[in-house]
């Protein structure tokens, strides 16, 4: 009789930025352990994950049932690419409801391995209520993080303790986080709006308040990060969670540009044939993620900073604050008059709607400034 393979369970929370490193670390855990990964995720995203797979992977992509309309969301909503940017909290709120059948999914699995239960159970750093999952089970779990140390550490801080609130109510313009003096002060300026207005009655304080606090019932932390460079960050963790932290990165997936490719945006060949004809050290690059973005007045003085440096610049627009972050990007009213003309033109700067191959364009060697 085979042995039986040890088995990873895997479940992203439903974005790209989460996604994509999840599955890059299933590929990094297939190939170096051998290990059953099975990865799990809502059915419109399993079905776009099907076509990016090698060939030789043998990683199991699982369904779990979701129906968006049963939380206030437009149907066929399972993904924040298509979710305007005020409903990605709920889009958060309704990932809770998918505890039990998780739970029912993997006893599933414990019974058809006859009584064996997985190696470990990896679960996204929004998914706190997976930790009790797996406690329950008897299963190892661990958080991963698809983003450095640092940032998350802010993050976390940020919305556990709101030290912006007094700040704003005294009138000042900076704070420092209560629990990680190492960051030094941060300005009000620099918060998201969900967090800039966040007041603990919030619905992303809410949600935050509830799952962040149960990273406590894990196993550890895992990182795609590397640490002789983010040691900050990680330390943090260590000390406030009390749990192994382990840097496994920088992990990076193959097949993106083929999981990328339905979101519209540049093609990684058009990019590089843009960057070849550009000396080198001499391009920006300027990307704000696929969730987020700025408003409408600082997306015209970015333009006519650029215009007015002389610099080549690649830059990734999406529509500004007010507007569906997934509708179509209009130029002419969000930009100087005629600068994606002259920006096309004088081939000064390359605008890219949506999506840019970001991996390719960093290692580039024109490329010198993000």
């Amino acid at each position: 009789m085979a042995e039986k393979r040890e088995n990873v369970v895997m479940f992203p929370f439903m974005a790209q930025g989460h996604i994509i490193p999840f599955l890059a670390l299933a590929l990094l855990i297939e190939k170096t352990r051998n290990y059953k990964i099975t990865f799990v995720n809502t059915p419109f995203n399993i079905k776009k994950l099907r076509s990016s797979l090698p060939s030789d992977s043998c990683v199991q992509l699982v369904e779990i049932p979701f129906n968006s309309s049963d939380h206030d969301l437009p149907p066929n909503t399972e993904n924040c690419d298509v979710v305007p940017y005020h409903l990605v909290v709920q889009l958060l709120e309704a990932s809770a409801s998918l505890r039990p059948v998780f739970k029912q999914l993997v006893e599933d699995i414990i019974r058809q391995q006859d009584g064996q239960r997985p190696l470990c159970i990896i679960g996204d750093i929004f998914f706190g209520w997976m930790a009790g999952v797996a406690e329950e089970l008897g299963v190892f779990h661990a958080v991963f993080s698809g983003a450095g140390g640092f940032g998350l550490a802010c993050y976390y801080s940020i919305w556990l303790n709101l030290p912006h609130k007094q700040v704003k109510k005294d009138g000042g313009d900076h704070f420092l986080l209560p629990d990680f003096q190492e960051a030094s002060k941060i300005e009000l300026t620099q918060l998201p709006l969900t967090m800039s207005v966040a007041d603990g009655r919030d619905s992303w304080s809410i949600f935050h308040h509830k799952y962040l606090p149960e990273w406590t019932k894990s196993g550890g932390i895992l990182f795609n990060t590397v640490e002789e460079f983010d040691d900050i960050g990680l330390v943090y963790f260590k000390r406030k969670l009390s749990k192994p932290v382990w840097a496994v990165g920088p992990i990076l997936l193959s097949t993106e540009n083929r999981i990328r490719a339905s979101m519209g945006g540049a093609t990684p060949e058009y990019c590089k044939a843009w960057l070849d004809s550009k000396p080198e050290n001499s391009v920006l690059f300027v990307s704000f993620g696929s969730m987020n973005t700025i408003s409408p007045s600082q997306m015209m003085e970015l333009a006519k900073a650029l215009e007015l440096s002389g610099r080549h610049f690649i830059w990734v627009v999406r529509p500004p604050i007010g507007f569906d972050i997934n509708s179509e990007f209009k130029a002419n009213e969000w930009l100087p008059e005629g600068f994606k003309e002259r920006m096309r033109e004088s081939e000064k700067g390359l605008l890219v709607n949506k999506w840019a191959p970001q991996q390719e364009i960093l290692s580039h060697k024109s490329t010198c400034v993000f």
